[in-house]
């Protein structure tokens, strides 16, 4: 198996722009979109007001976390809540790759650390996750295809980043 060490053993904590001890919906200014997911696990309140949700063990448990977490994204425009809407967008992807990943590989683990990071067998994984990835993977394009987040999120990284 091919050895690749994963990214997050060589994280750089205070470079990293998003900080657990701000409050983002106090000082969204400080908030930055990213890549994909980043930030979904420290961006307060919203990481505590969302997070309580997610969950994808089953399909059935998925299309309910999805559905209430798309909800929220739905009143964090209503709110005219940028940050919020991102943050609840952030974690129906998280819903899919993590779902993914459980697919994918037993009990979730790609890398054998003990082995020098070495890829473990893809293949694996739980059938009935790849089930609650598609949910969430819905859910996340519905998401990105909403006009209203669109414009937001562009108007957002082009001022902010």
């Amino acid at each position: 198996m091919k050895s690749r060490q994963p990214s997050y053993l060589n994280f750089d904590k205070k470079d990293y722009p998003w900080k657990p001890d701000i409050d983002y919906r106090a000082s969204p200014w400080k908030y930055r979109v990213g890549k994909g997911e980043q930030g979904v696990l420290i961006c307060e309140p919203y990481k505590s007001e969302i997070g309580q949700y997610w969950r994808f063990k089953t399909e059935a448990i998925a299309e309910e976390s999805s559905a209430k977490i798309f909800a929220m994204f739905e009143d964090y425009l209503k709110a005219n809540d940028f940050v919020g809407a991102d943050m609840a967008r952030k974690y129906l992807q998280m819903g899919y790759t993590r779902a993914r990943r459980y697919a994918n590989y037993k009990g979730g683990k790609k890398y054998d650390k003990d082995q020098d990071y070495a890829l473990l067998e893809r293949g694996t994984g739980d059938m009935e996750k790849a089930a609650a990835a598609d949910v969430f993977y819905k859910r996340w394009n519905q998401a990105e295809a909403n006009a209203q987040y669109a414009a937001m999120k562009k108007q957002w990284k082009d001022e902010r980043g």
